[in-house]
């Protein structure tokens, strides 16, 4: 069912000729091909991983809950593993099991539901992307108006700082850098871009790109690269998987250590809607020092250089390592959750039984 979704899927993104969007779906593929080939890995070495033994105290030191005196020794509920070794393997004395059988069958359960999400969560981002860009629909129509042609006369001078463009950024808070993102930092929980941020910045690139007066639908070329940019946040990378275990490994009881994770992806985001807007302001300001009279609409000049380190493109992977970290957040709230309700519903079950009886 699942495969033949997949590929009706594939089909209608050709006919639309949504090029973009079929890449991401063979990038989807290739994940979940990827996550069987975990999945098999798994269960062709359950029987070695769970007869890796380790020190008792290591066992019962990195627990995610603390172990309290009547199961430290008891059977080992307290214990990281799920379950107890296999009835026909026991460790040497003083050593227990790493991970048991029935705990790389929950590892099978959690890492293809880790899958699930992140593709969901990247769906949704994709999908809020292009709800944002249908409102700059109308704006792209108004290129075409005569207030538009009026107000971005070649043949017409002006003061920089009466330009719309300028009056929103380019104040007195903008001399001060300090001040400059904190007023950055609030602006991205408003409007993150207005009608004349728009507009400014479809001229810069129409003056940058092609000659003056061409027709140009910038609204579909943004498009376009936002589908090209789902390619790269829909995927799950080594490094990724990597920090998904590192956060389970370390998820020792005192540390805290899934609480300070949580809010690493938030931080991210933050800060690249401050740095965005950041950049926004910069452009203004850059315009105001170096004009004080322009001709038409100001033009503004987008450099590397405004973006961390010059890398543009870290921007997107700040992104993509904070859609995953959700998922994984999510994932493993609900995985404790249901084990949880399934643990506290054969508790019940069996007390019901034994009253009953």
């Amino acid at each position: 069912l699942l495969e033949g979704i997949l590929h009706h899927l594939g089909q209608w993104f050709s006919k639309r000729k949504k090029k973009a969007l079929f890449d991401a779906l063979e990038k989807v593929k290739s994940e979940l091909m990827t996550l069987g080939f975990i999945s098999l890995l798994l269960t062709v070495t359950a029987r070695y991983i769970s007869r890796i033994c380790i020190p008792a105290g290591a066992a019962h030191t990195m627990l995610p809950c603390k172990l309290s005196r009547s199961s430290e020794h008891g059977e080992g509920h307290g214990r990281r593993h799920l379950s107890e070794e296999p009835a026909n393997f026991s460790c040497p004395k003083g050593m227990v099991s790493l991970v048991s059988t029935d705990g790389l069958h929950q590892l099978h359960i959690f890492v293809f539901f880790l899958a699930v999400f992140h593709v969901t969560f990247s769906a949704i981002t994709m999908s809020l992307g292009r709800a944002k860009t249908r409102i700059w629909k109308e704006w792209e129509k108004d290129t075409s108006s005569i207030t538009y042609e009026f107000s971005a006369d070649p043949s017409k001078f002006r003061l920089t700082h009466q330009t719309s463009f300028v009056r929103q950024h380019a104040s007195c808070w903008s001399k001060s850098t300090i001040m400059l993102y904190v007023v950055s930092f609030f602006r991205q929980f408003f409007r993150s871009v207005r009608r004349t941020d728009y507009l400014t910045l479809r001229h810069g690139f129409i003056a940058a790109h092609l000659s003056p007066g061409t027709r140009f639908n910038f609204r579909k070329y943004i498009k376009r690269s936002l589908q090209d940019d789902f390619k790269t946040v829909v995927g799950i990378s080594p490094p990724l998987w990597a920090s998904a275990l590192a956060v389970m490994l370390f998820n020792v009881h005192g540390w805290h250590n899934l609480f300070w994770f949580s809010t690493i992806p938030l931080v991210v985001i933050l800060a690249i809607g401050t740095k965005l807007q950041a950049i926004i302001a910069r452009m203004a300001v850059e315009i105001t020092e170096k004009h004080t009279v322009i001709q038409g609409m100001p033009v503004v000049k987008l450099s590397d250089e405004h973006f961390w380190f010059g890398k543009p493109h870290m921007v997107l992977h700040l992104i993509h390592f904070a859609l995953f970290q959700n998922a994984f957040e999510i994932t493993y709230f609900f995985w404790i959750w249901v084990r949880l309700l399934l643990t506290f519903g054969i508790i019940f079950y069996g007390t019901t039984l034994s009253v009953l009886f």
